[in-house]
């Protein structure tokens, strides 16, 4: 099961923490076109390999209040959709 506590540490390995910089800025692209990104979008052309990093590269971005999530409790990980915090 997925922790974003047990997994955070892993992202800041070198290679997980260059697919996050890739990552954050596919997903600030999309947020300057459309407004919102659903996760899943974001990690186009990022390669990562792992489902618990994917996941938590996207919890990293709400937790540097970059982004909120605005999706239910009840959608699967890929599938949350986030909205811009700040520019």
């Amino acid at each position: 099961m997925y922790s974003y506590q047990a997994t955070r540490p892993r992202l800041f390995e070198e290679k997980n923490s260059e697919s996050f910089i890739k990552f954050r800025d596919n997903a600030m692209r999309l947020l300057n076109e459309a407004g919102a990104v659903r996760g899943f979008n974001a990690f186009k052309g990022v390669s990562v390999g792992d489902s618990d990093i994917m996941l938590a590269m996207c919890d990293r971005l709400v937790e540097l209040g970059d982004v909120k999530e605005i999706t239910g409790a009840n959608v699967f990980g890929q599938d949350r959709v986030y909205v811009r915090v700040r520019d």
